[in-house]
């Protein structure tokens, strides 16, 4: 796999708090939507590969879930898996988003953080998210503050919202890489396999319109994914859809209480949750869907390690 000479690559994780914007960061950076987003916390609940590959070096950006206070499996899965990710890369981007008060200080969760990347002893960046949220005279003190706390390599404000910094922070990433030909194939974006992005898309449209518990009680696998129709006929115009892809997945919950939320007063709910979810899907795929959804009960799932592992968080 030839790489121009100087060419640099390697792998940079996006360590931080939920909701600070990693998932909105790694499809800014790639330029497409490989990780779903929503307000909810805990949206990421595995490690999700993003590459960026240019003339000049290739990252491999890991997307992790929030680091929080974990109570049940789930959750310890969840924060297990993005500090793991910490410990196997090159570089680590912390992101933090302005505080919410007028006083600055370092949360008790960012401090915690910060206490296990003291101990990795990898380079650091500080990724301050969300800046077009937060007065330019406050910028300088809480970088300040931060760069008390831990000795960052690099301090890179951006909003992942809207692009502002993402090309200088990959730059940054970048020029703090080794030397190397490239990782991944020059056409690879993501390990993401098209049905697990499908279950993504699925999730996220219970996430978007569930309240309550709900979201955090929902996981999704895609049993059917019958691409056999997926050429599209002879005379389709380029940039349309072409072909059909059955698809058939189930909504899992862990009690008939929240089955029953999901599917709705004459099953309107899973019908919304569906017809948005098949848009995003046939956006991704480039093809007519058909899905077909169920809502099923596995009681206690995201409490019990077989239940995680039937629901593919192993």
């Amino acid at each position: 796999m030839a790489s121009p000479k100087n060419h640099r690559s390697g792998f940079a994780a996006l360590i931080g708090r939920p909701n600070v914007g990693k998932s909105t960061l790694l499809n800014a950076l790639t330029g497409e939507k490989i990780a779903i987003v929503s307000g909810k916390p805990q949206t990421t609940r595995n490690r999700i590969l993003g590459v960026v590959t240019r003339p000049e070096g290739q990252v491999a950006f890991i997307d992790t879930p929030g680091i929080h206070q974990a109570k049940g499996e789930l959750n310890r899965y969840m924060v297990e898996t993005a500090l793991q990710a910490a410990e196997e890369v090159d570089l680590v981007l912390f992101l933090i988003e302005p505080p919410a008060g007028e006083k600055f200080e370092v949360s008790p969760g960012n401090r915690t953080i910060l206490e296990r990347l003291q101990k990795l002893r990898k380079p650091t960046f500080l990724v301050i998210n969300k800046i077009d949220s937060l007065p330019k005279a406050a910028l300088l003190p809480l970088i300040d503050l931060y760069r008390t706390e831990f000795p960052f390599a690099e301090v890179v404000p951006i909003s992942a919202r809207e692009k502002d910094g993402v090309d200088r922070l990959f730059q940054a990433v970048l020029g703090h890489l080794p030397e190397g030909e490239r990782i991944f194939d020059e056409d690879m974006l993501t390990d993401q396999q098209e049905r697990t992005l499908v279950g993504e898309y699925i999730r996220e449209q219970v996430l978007r319109h569930c309240r309550q518990e709900i979201p955090y009680s929902t996981a999704v696998l895609v049993d059917i994914f019958d691409e056999s129709e997926r050429e599209p006929r002879p005379g389709t115009p380029p940039g349309q859809l072409g072909g059909l892809i059955r698809i058939a997945a189930s909504i899992y919950v862990e009690r008939d209480s929240q089955k029953a939320i999901i599917i709705g007063k004459q099953g309107q709910m899973l019908k919304t949750i569906g017809t948005d979810a098949r848009k995003s899907v046939q956006r991704l795929l480039g093809a007519h869907v058909y899905l077909d959804l169920r809502v099923r009960v596995e009681p206690r799932w995201s409490e019990r390690p077989e239940g995680l592992k039937k629901l593919g968080y192993d």
